[in-house]
C-alpha cells in the first residue's frame, strides 16, 4: 500500500516522503514503485520522462522526524489500534501545527486515533483501496472530532489525485468493507456446509454478478489474516452474526495460509 500511495500522490504532482521503520524497507517501497512505473513505460502507458519526474518527487527515510514539514501525513501500518494510536501520538509531537494526520485504516475507529493527539480536529480517515494506482475510490472518514476544513481538504486532496472521494461517518467498516466482508464471510460459510466448491462459488459470482473475481480469490488477495482482523473489528462494533468469523478462516490463519502473500490460501500460489 505504501508504494501505491506514493505513486498516486507523486503522479498528481506532489512531493512525497515515504517513511518506513527501516531504510531497507523504505528503499524496497521505492524499488517496487520503480518497477511498476517501468512496466507502464514498457506498455506504452507512460513516457520515460514522466516516470523520471514521478520518481524524482519521492524521497524515502526511516526517520519520523523527516515528516515534520509535511502538510498531510497518511498512516498505513498494521491494522492494530494500539500500534496506530502510539504512532499518532508520535506524529502529533513531530509534524508541524496545521498539518492533517490521516489514517488509511479500512475498519478501525478514527476517533480513537484523533484523541491520541493534541489536534483531534485535524485527524480524519483517507482510505485508499489496494492497489491504490488502479482503484478509483477513496473513503474520506469523518470522526466526530474532525473540522469541516479538515474533511474538505482531505476530499480535495483525494480528488486532485484523480480519485472518486466519498465522505462517510466513522463507523467500523465504513461503506465498502461493512458491505463486502459479510459477503466474503458467508461465502466461506457456504463452503463449510458443502453448498458448492470454492471454484464453483467464485465462478458463480464472476459470471452471475459480473464481479471481477470471486470471494475466495478476493480473500486471498486481501489476506486472510487481514480479513479476520476486519471481521473482528466489525463484530466488536455491531455484534451482527454475519461478522462473526467462520472457523475455517481462523484455522487457515493459524496454519499460516494467508493467501497470495504467503503463497497459499484458498488457492495455491506456489511456483
Amino acid at each position: 500500500m505504501g508504494s501505491g500511495l506514493a505513486e498516486v500522490v507523486a503522479r498528481a504532482g506532489r512531493e512525497v516522503v515515504v517513511r518506513s521503520r527501516t531504510m531497507s524497507g523504505a528503499e524496497a517501497v521505492l524499488a517496487g514503485l520503480q518497477r511498476n512505473l517501468d512496466r507502464a513505460v514498457e506498455r506504452g502507458k507512460l513516457e520515460a520522462d514522466e516516470r523520471d519526474a514521478i520518481v524524482a518527487r519521492i524521497s524515502v527515510t526511516d526517520q519520523l522526524a523527516d515528516l515534520a514539514d509535511c502538510d498531510l501525513v497518511i498512516e498505513s501500518v498494521v491494522e492494530d489500534l494500539e500500534v496506530k494510536r502510539e504512532l499518532f501520538t508520535q506524529l502529533d509531537a513531530i509534524v508541524k501545527s496545521g498539518a492533517i494526520l490521516a489514517t488509511n485504516t479500512s475498519t478501525l475507529p478514527v476517533v480513537e486515533l484523533a484523541m491520541a493527539t493534541g489536534r483531534p480536529d485535524a485527524v480524519c480517515g483517507v482510505h485508499f483501496f489496494n492497489p491504490a494506482p488502479a482503484m478509483a475510490l477513496v473513503e474520506v472518514i469523518r470522526p466526530i472530532t474532525a473540522s469541516d476544513e479538515t474533511v474538505a481538504t482531505a476530499i480535495e486532496f483525494a480528488t486532485d489525485c484523480g480519485k472518486n472521494a466519498v465522505e462517510v461517518a466513522d463507523r467500523a467498516g465504513f461503506i465498502v468493507n461493512a458491505l463486502l466482508f459479510p459477503y466474503l464471510n458467508n461465502a466461506v460459510r457456504m463452503l463449510e456446509v458443502g453448498t458448492a466448491s470454492k471454484e464453483s462459488i467464485d465462478a458463480a459470482m464472476v459470471g452471475g454478478c459480473n464481479f471481477p473475481m470471486g470471494p475466495f480469490a478476493l480473500l486471498d488477495l486481501v489476506g486472510l489474516d487481514t480479513s479476520v482482523s476486519i471481521l473482528d473489528a466489525l463484530y466488536e462494533e455491531f455484534r451482527d452474526p454475519n461478522y462473526a468469523v467462520v472457523p475455517t478462516l481462523r484455522r487457515m490463519v493459524a496454519a499460516g495460509h494467508l493467501g497470495r502473500k504467503s503463497g497459499r490460501g484458498f488457492y495455491d500460489y506456489g511456483s
